[in-house]
């Protein structure tokens, strides 16, 4: 148990750090970078919401697996590609709040900041990305649980490898394909659920003292 436990959060927390950049810039975009074809970026941003996590695994499949152009990267079937798998999944859980976090931020703090001297990209750095600290906050938590929860993406991509890729959902699937292990199964479910609640209580702790601090 501990050692899925702890697989399951070391593939969590890989994903949030993989994406998180990502999400930033790709927030930044959809919030301040006004351009055609910025709806198109939304809907496929978000597109992982709507689609079956199962068709989000075979695609990354067929991407990173097999004869798929990215199969050097060896992501198919191991942790690293858990956490891939988790991270496209929970992507836009992660953009959302950073998008709505920058397009709450006054666009006059940034022109003052420059009309100071600092460039966009000292503006967006000392103004911009401080300000948005609580939605980045909120994002990375949302992700996290998201990914501690993630299956079917999951299964589909990397498989459910003992000490590699089966982390708790997979485990508590495992569990139930085998009768008599009705207990097994239960005590994963819990800490399932303990895990995410003890996510989401943290990160809204972590946000009212972020937004506290931002507001001074």
């Amino acid at each position: 148990m501990t050692e899925i436990i702890l697989l399951s959060l070391r593939i969590a927390l890989v994903a949030v750090l993989l994406s998180l950049p990502f999400a930033i810039l790709v927030a930044w975009v959809l919030a301040r970078v006004p351009f055609r074809g910025r709806l198109l970026l939304d809907v496929f941003v978000h597109l992982p919401l709507v689609l079956p996590p199962i068709v989000t695994g075979y695609v990354l499949l067929v991407v990173f697996g097999g004869h798929g152009p990215l199969a050097d990267l060896g992501l198919a079937f191991t942790s690293t590609g858990a956490s891939v798998a988790a991270a496209v999944v929970a992507f836009p859980l992660l953009v959302r709040p950073i998008r709505q976090a920058f397009e709450a931020t006054d666009p006059a703090l940034l022109h003052v900041a420059m009309s100071l001297g600092a460039s966009p990209r000292r503006a967006f750095f000392t103004v911009a990305l401080p300000l948005a600290a609580p939605g980045i906050l909120a994002g990375a938590l949302l992700a996290f649980g998201r990914s501690l929860g993630e299956f079917g993406a999951t299964i589909t991509f990397v498989g459910n490898i003992d000490g590699e890729t089966r982390t708790l959902p997979l485990a508590l699937f495992s569990a139930l394909d085998v009768p008599g292990r009705e207990s097994e199964a239960t005590a994963f479910a819990i800490a399932s659920a303990v895990l995410a609640l003890g996510t989401l209580v943290l990160g809204e702790l972590l946000a009212r003292r972020s937004r506290r601090w931002t507001t001074g």
